[in-house]
């Protein structure tokens, strides 16, 4: 931290090292922190809340701080980080303010929570670099996976989407060659996974079972279409 002190006096860029700052304890923030924390990854959790400081003393790294104030960031060692996560999401003020400290600290990856579009618009606007609106992700993850076959659904960006689904009747029996899966859908098969055997990456001479489970890339739309095939 002092290190981090001395060269931004001396006008250098300090060395971003110290690992993961995650900001805010609440559901979103301690998932993350405690998962980082098992992971082996170098996280510091900061909280302003003495409830819930004293719920996760012991169980990850932590400090109790009020990051919506510059320099109690500046104190802690921010500038260290070269990823920060604000999941400081209910409170509108804070989780602006938060986010506006770490741009103007120049931290290179923030990752903010949003709790609606408009969040999500003003964090962007401000300067975050990915922002996340875990009810409405979910919302629609969930959505996808009730309404046919898929038994995964990861939304990667803009559109394109890995789904983990049953093989359509149609291509049973058959390789991926043969079903022309490509050509007849525009979707890709990644991979098949067929009962007590590892998963494979597929080609087209990888046959598809009726009790296998294949993994397929491809735009939302046209992953639709082909998991809805009977």
């Amino acid at each position: 931290m002092a290190e981090a002190a001395r060269s931004a006096r001396a006008g250098k860029a300090p060395k971003r090292d110290a690992g993961i700052l995650v900001i805010g304890l609440g559901r979103f923030g301690s998932a993350i922190a405690a998962t980082l924390d098992r992971l082996g990854q170098d996280v510091l959790a900061v909280e302003r809340d003495p409830d819930l400081v004293a719920q996760w003393t012991g169980r990850i790294p932590l400090v109790e701080a009020d990051a919506a104030n510059p320099e109690a960031l500046e104190q802690l060692g921010a500038r260290e980080f070269s990823v920060a996560v604000v999941g400081v999401g209910s409170y509108l003020e804070a989780s602006v303010l938060i986010t506006g400290n770490l741009v103007d600290l120049g931290t290179p990856q923030i990752w903010s929570k949003a709790i609606s579009t408009e969040h999500a618009r003003i964090l962007q606007r401000i300067g975050a670099h990915h922002v996340v609106l875990p009810e409405a992700d979910a919302g629609s993850r969930v959505a996808h996976l009730v309404s046919g076959k898929m038994l995964d659904y990861i939304e990667v960006e803009d559109g394109f989407t890995i789904v983990k689904m049953r093989p359509p009747r149609e291509t049973q029996g058959f390789t991926i060659g043969q079903s022309k899966i490509r050509e007849r859908y525009g979707v890709t098969v990644i991979g098949v996974k067929s009962p007590g055997i590892d998963f494979v990456y597929a080609t087209p001479e990888t046959r598809i079972s009726t009790n296998d489970l294949l993994v397929v890339s491809g735009h939302t739309d046209l992953l639709e279409r082909f998991a809805a095939r009977p």
